[in-house]
């Protein structure tokens, strides 16, 4: 392990999911994807209003439930068990698309294999062995909500760049990401490219870059 590494701590997966959910405004519909994006319900105040849906027929979710207090019948499209706020419903699947399709989702926030510095987004997959092995909801979400965000690590598991000038993956849909959190930065898409917002502490910009393929950029 380099002086580097040492010198810095990655964010925690609950912690990325703290940072996303801090920063999405007050009144938002929000839809979470599946993987690390659904912990993002657990960091909003109850005092707060955020409107999370569920492509599977739920608006208006909460946090995750204590392990002795779960409804079997109550789960999100990947069939994590979920708890419902006051005032949240339930409905058919297709009015549930309906509502993504008609632009009626202020944001959705997705998981990711490759994100390109144009945002484009590859994020689906058709291994049997995956948690999701197709395209699912993803493409009708990128499409059909105002804005996008990705939640995902930094580099592969062997070590690989995520954040790439062009994504070598299928794509799941073109120049659709505003907004890019890792493990090791918060990063915008930009006419420039990704702009790094914020960075794991004790990371330099320098160490983000060679983590990265796609050239980044400070704030104007």
């Amino acid at each position: 392990m380099s002086a580097t590494e040492l010198a810095f701590k990655p964010f925690s997966r609950q912690q990325m999911a703290q940072r996303a959910a801090a920063d999405i405004p007050e009144g938002w519909y929000v839809n979470l994807g599946i993987g690390i994006p659904t912990m993002i319900s657990d960091y909003v105040p109850m005092d707060r209003e955020v409107i999370f849906h569920s492509e599977n027929g739920v608006l208006g979710m909460g946090p995750a439930p204590e392990k002795d207090k779960i409804e079997p019948w109550l789960i999100n499209a990947g069939k994590q068990y979920v708890t419902m706020r006051a005032g949240g419903s339930f409905c058919h699947h297709a009015d549930s698309f309906s509502m993504i399709r008609g632009g009626h989702l202020d944001l959705c926030v997705l998981g990711a294999f490759q994100v390109a510095d144009n945002g484009d987004i590859a994020n689906w997959a058709t291994s049997e062995n995956d948690t999701a092995p197709a395209v699912g909801g993803a493409m009708d979400l990128a499409a059909g909500a105002k804005r996008l965000w990705v939640l995902m690590e930094h580099t592969t598991k062997d070590g690989s760049a995520k954040l790439v000038s062009k994504c070598t993956y299928p794509l799941t849909a073109p120049g659709a990401v505003k907004r890019v959190y890792t493990n090791l930065a918060t990063l915008d898409v930009t006419e420039r490219g990704f702009v790094v917002l914020g960075m794991a502490p004790g990371l330099s910009f320098e160490d983000l870059q060679a983590r990265t393929e796609a050239k980044l950029h400070l704030p104007a």
